[in-house]
């Protein structure tokens, strides 16, 4: 029998609504504060039940706290989702209608690109074949700036990359929209953007830093796991929560 919904799942959602998303370890937290300061008891191995719970509250209204992993980290994150606006007209009560193109067209730039990145000289030069109004540099860059801020996108000297928020908000979106370009790491078959390819032209599999980094972990000869060629880019490591590498 489902848990019913109290004071302490409501004051987590309440917090997901403003934030949007959380990664694993502060959702831990975050549950930890709501039930302390609901005086509710708190079971830290009950994650998954604790946000189920407040998901079978959400169907009706069409969302969802749904998990996903970064690219980046490997780490695990919870994002809020709206399941009845899958594309990006989910942010226009937050960006205007020209706003929103020139994140569309970051997008194109960033999916079609080969290592699933966009240059700030390359969006500035995209802001010119806008069909609504056009931004001035000033505006696009202070526009990229507020995507950046509310974890739209990534961005790392002067390069910009769909933020894990992005991902697993606009998953159905992109998959849809870019059905051609889109891949799937073969190790846990979550979009790939960021990632090492096999260079055998006949496979071309791609696999995610982190998964690249967990896979490999301890094997003598790297080799690929779908044509066993062998495996030349450079084996990461595997990166940890803070609170675990400190252990």
């Amino acid at each position: 029998m489902a848990r019913q919904m109290g004071d302490s799942h409501r004051r987590f959602l309440q917090t997901m609504m403003a934030n949007g998303i959380v990664d694993e370890q502060g959702a831990r937290k975050l549950i930890a504060h709501c039930c302390e300061a609901s005086n509710t008891q708190h079971n830290p191995d009950k994650l998954d039940d604790f946000i189920e719970t407040i998901n079978l509250k959400l169907q009706p209204m069409f969302m969802q706290i749904t998990k996903g992993m970064s690219e980046d980290s490997g780490h695990q994150f919870y994002a809020l989702v709206n399941m009845a606006e899958t594309d990006v007209t989910r942010m226009s009560s937050d960006y205007a209608d020209n706003e929103l193109e020139l994140f569309r067209k970051t997008m194109d730039l960033i999916v079609c690109s080969e290592k699933g990145n966009a240059s700030s000289t390359d969006i500035l030069n995209s802001a010119d074949t806008m069909t609504t109004k056009k931004l001035k540099k000033s505006e696009t860059e202070h526009l990229l700036n507020r995507l950046v801020h509310d974890k739209w996108l990534n961005e790392k000297r002067g390069e910009y990359t769909l933020s894990t928020r992005c991902i697993i908000e606009m998953e159905p979106y992109i998959r849809t929209m870019y059905q051609d370009q889109v891949k799937v790491c073969h190790i846990c078959r979550n979009i790939a953007f960021q990632c090492q390819i096999c260079e055998n032209p006949t496979c071309g599999i791609k696999i995610h830093n982190p998964c690249v980094a967990r896979y490999y972990k301890g094997r003598a000869e790297p080799r690929c796991p779908a044509c066993d060629d062998f495996w030349p880019h450079e084996i990461p490591e595997v990166r940890r929560p803070k609170s675990q590498s400190r252990k």
